[in-house]
């Protein structure tokens, strides 16, 4: 197999791949003398609980509850898990990566990835409606992890035959970030939130390693340390340890991504 596919699918998969507080409701300027906004002051509906439907074609399945505190700040945490399944765009990453090669196009078809993230946010909303409606800017932290069990690293023998071994793991990620998005109400009941633009950075670490089903000769040895060095991520330091029963690889860098996805849901 050739080196540059273990390295660009390594990279490519993982690259893809609150509390609540109740805040009265007050009015502030006595002089006030618009009805709709004295009414929205006062009601009642002011929880949201909702679900990222883009999500779910891909198997990411979240819920996010959110609680209006005034007409400008609101609270919101959610939680996201994907369970253990193939990598999405298996297709568009096969092109990516290279399907003509058979080594590689057999490690993406047969790996596995499953995830959770859990984000708290503080919302405010800079429109005149408020109360959970409009355009909003939320400051928000992730924690992320991701976890697989069937990460092929190959290498060969003193008699040139090809051997694998399968490595198991987890990376976790902590990150900050900024969302842009519109909320509207559909209605009494229904909510439409649309996350527009939602970039984050910050840190993850990783650990993997496998346990060979054969003891590993010098060569063997040799040869796995070389594929798991060979193994390019930008700006992460990368651990290789390989011994005869096996092999581990830890990762230490930067982590990001970019929130975005339409979400549906009620209030009450």
């Amino acid at each position: 197999m050739k080196k540059n596919a273990i390295i660009t699918f390594f990279a490519a998969t993982f690259l893809l791949c609150v509390t609540g507080v109740d805040v009265s409701a007050q009015i502030e300027n006595t002089q006030m003398d618009n009805s709709d906004q004295i009414k929205e002051v006062n009601k009642p509906n002011r929880n949201f609980i909702k679900t990222n439907v883009t999500g779910i074609p891909l198997k990411n399945y979240s819920l996010q509850y959110e609680r209006v505190l005034n007409r400008k700040f609101s609270i919101a945490v959610q939680y996201r898990v994907m369970p253990t399944t193939a990598i999405p765009f298996q297709k568009a990453v096969l092109k990516a990566v290279g399907d003509e090669d058979p080594d590689t196009k057999r490690i993406i078809e047969d790996f596995r990835l499953s995830n959770y993230a859990i984000t708290p946010e503080i919302r405010f909303y800079v429109g005149k409606k408020g109360y959970g409606r409009g355009f909003y800017i939320a400051p928000f932290y992730r924690y992320a992890s991701f976890s697989t069990n069937e990460l092929n690293v190959f290498y060969t023998d003193e008699n040139d035959v090809e051997n694998s071994i399968k490595l198991s793991g987890k990376l976790n990620a902590s990150t900050g970030g900024l969302l842009f998005g519109i909320q509207k109400f559909l209605g009494k009941r229904v909510v439409l939130d649309l996350w527009m633009f939602g970039p984050h950075y910050g840190s993850g670490k990783g650990d993997f390693s496998g346990t060979s089903s054969k003891t590993l000769t010098q060569s063997e040895q040799d040869d796995l340390r070389q594929q798991l060095e060979n193994i390019d991520i930008p700006l992460t330091d990368k651990t290789v340890n390989v011994n005869a029963n096996g092999a581990s690889l830890k990762l230490d860098g930067p982590w990001g991504g970019i929130r975005g996805g339409i979400s549906l849901g009620v209030r009450f």
